[in-house]
């Protein structure tokens, strides 16, 4: 007699849902709205495992079925993800079940929490309105593999089905999603690194191919020559967090040069070896890397505001631009943490609460604040002065209201829009805008 399916193991970490009122007496694919009321349905990558979405008031989890071994390998890996700060989906829980068709032999359903706001890349290939992220998904494809290199995961399946994209204030942040095959490790060889990306740039171009024979690529957006694009994008970044310069003894200022061009790029530094020549005339520089956080981390030291790397680096700006206002004003240097305390307390926050009361809660304040400062910037651009932020608020509301909210702006509980509606809200892209990443 074959065993009934059903639960037999649960590990769940603090903060989530039990799960239990699930069907768990049923294989995933078997799971409707019939079942189980809780199902959704959001953009999604291609898997080559059975999964589902399920929600929980505001919070939206991913549960893939797999091998028990390889279930708990890419829990641990993805907790490790976790541990080390670099960008991944989060490892919620771990289960096991029976599989009725295997004679009691048991299966784990890996639980992670999905990415708000995120997109695959099929969405921003095959709908109208997403075209300008295209671009930038390159840069952030190759972005997300240094970044993880740096930490030294070693990938194994990177490709573009396995990373999740998010809109960070005009660019794209991307987030690793799948980790079945992954290692971790202290440090990446160099063999390790170019077996990644030859096996991303296999993926990658099957992955267009793919897609290729179901819509019309961008003229822009060669099968062939992408893959190899975003490994010449991935080898110029690690290059620069790799350089080692050489500098006079005298020459301190360089030193301090190089950690700005650095924290410029995103990147926090966490030791700088310096290194004799020879004869003692000149002294080798090495950075020693740590993160692609640095705006993200200096904006919540001083705001306790979470940020996506670039959104981070505007409000700074604004932020700095607040200090000189007020240094102006009262006629003496004031501490960047000042001006952090009055932005917060005058601008983002009235700012975002008028927002949501106009538009709907929003599931990303740092963003929308973001696209605020965009309008603001393109008004003044087009009245040949600087318009302020009244104004580019009711501006931005009017236009919002014009328009399907994106899911940007919608509330936490309300239903997930269809990816075909999403890219109908997409804005025209405003115009280039000089000295922007």
């Amino acid at each position: 007699m074959t065993p009934s399916r059903g639960l037999t193991a649960l590990h769940l970490r603090q903060g989530h849902p039990d799960f239990l009122d699930l069907p768990w007496h049923l294989p995933l694919e078997e799971w409707n709205q019939k079942v189980c009321s809780r199902l959704v349905e959001v953009p999604r990558g291609l898997s080559r495992h059975t999964v589902v979405f399920v929600s929980y008031g505001a919070d939206i989890y991913a549960l893939k079925e797999l091998p028990v071994s390889v279930g708990q390998r890419e829990y641990d890996v993805l907790r490790g993800l976790e541990d080390r700060r670099l960008p991944a989906v989060t490892a919620v829980g771990l289960t096991r079940v029976r599989a009725t068709d295997r004679s009691g032999e048991e299966q784990a359903i890996l639980i992670t929490q999905y990415l708000p706001s995120s997109l695959p890349y099929r969405v921003l290939f095959m709908n109208r309105g997403l075209e300008r992220y295209r671009e930038r998904l390159l840069d952030a494809m190759a972005s997300l593999l240094v970044r993880l290199h740096l930490g030294g995961f070693f990938w194994g399946d990177c490709s573009l089905s396995n990373v999740l994209f998010r809109r960070d204030a005009g660019e794209l942040q991307a987030y690793a999603v799948d980790a079945e095959t992954s290692e971790l490790h202290t440090k990446l060889s160099d063999g390790q690194r170019e077996l990644d990306l030859l096996i991303m740039e296999e993926n990658v171009t099957g992955g267009l191919a793919d897609l290729a024979a179901m819509v019309e690529l961008p003229s822009t957006l060669d099968v062939y020559a992408t893959a190899p694009s975003i490994r010449q994008r991935y080898e110029r970044l690690w290059t620069e967090t790799h350089k080692e310069i050489s500098i006079a003894p005298s020459e301190s200022y360089r030193i301090h040069e190089r950690i700005r061009a650095l924290n410029e790029l995103g990147f926090s530094v966490g030791e700088v070896d310096l290194v004799a020549s020879g004869d003692g005339s000149q002294l080798r520089m090495r950075t020693i890397v740590t993160d692609r956080e640095y705006h993200r981390h200096q904006l919540h030291n001083l705001t306790g505001v979470v940020a996506e790397e670039r959104q981070a680096a505007l409000l700074l700006n604004e932020i700095r631009e607040m200090k000189a206002t007020l240094t102006r004003e009262v006629n003496r240097s004031v501490p960047l943490s000042v001006a952090a305390f009055r932005w917060l307390d005058e601008r983002f926050r009235p700012t975002v609460s008028r927002l949501q009361k106009e538009l709907g809660p929003a599931a990303d304040e740092a963003e929308i604040y973001c696209q605020v400062l965009e309008h603001k910037w393109f008004l003044s651009e087009r009245a040949k002065r600087d318009v302020g932020l009244e104004v580019a608020v009711k501006g931005y509301v009017a236009l919002r209201k014009e328009q399907p909210a994106l899911a940007l702006l919608r509330s936490a509980n309300a239903p997930l829009v269809t990816v075909e509606a999403e890219a109908e809200a997409e804005p025209a892209p405003a115009p280039h805008r000089e000295g922007r990443r």
